[in-house]
């Protein structure tokens, strides 16, 4: 099995409604987000997928929530912007353009500071 990953970030402000503590009120991080692809086959250059098309997917994803306040971004009206919850945005986005019979999208952490992350994969 190979596996590729890359590292992005982006900046937002977000609150976590019914939370009982400090993040309940309006605050902001520089999300670290971590993609891993992966899949049994190479193509025929000996690569599993090109970093650079990983890297312009998730920068298209990331750009509806950059510099946003993403309590107003249409998944997470309803639902906390959390951790998790961004990951697997991030996670369910990304799948529906790289997925195919031979690769996929592993996994998706999202950090929120440099000792705190919250991750969504499958299994």
């Amino acid at each position: 099995m190979y596996e590729v990953k890359i590292l992005t970030e982006f900046s937002a402000a977000h609150q976590l409604r019914e939370f009982q503590g400090g993040c309940e009120k309006l605050h902001g991080h520089n999300w670290k987000i971590e993609i891993c692809v992966m899949g049994e086959q190479l193509d025929k250059t000996g690569l599993l997928i090109d970093f650079r098309l990983v890297k312009n997917y998730t920068r298209t994803i990331l750009s509806n929530l950059d510099h946003s306040f993403l309590n107003d971004f249409g998944p997470f009206r309803e639902q906390n912007p959390s951790s998790e919850l961004i990951a697997k945005y991030i996670f369910d986005e990304l799948s529906k353009l790289i997925n195919s019979s031979s690769i996929s999208v592993s996994r998706v952490s999202a950090w929120e500071s440099d000792s705190s992350r919250a991750s969504y994969f499958n299994p």
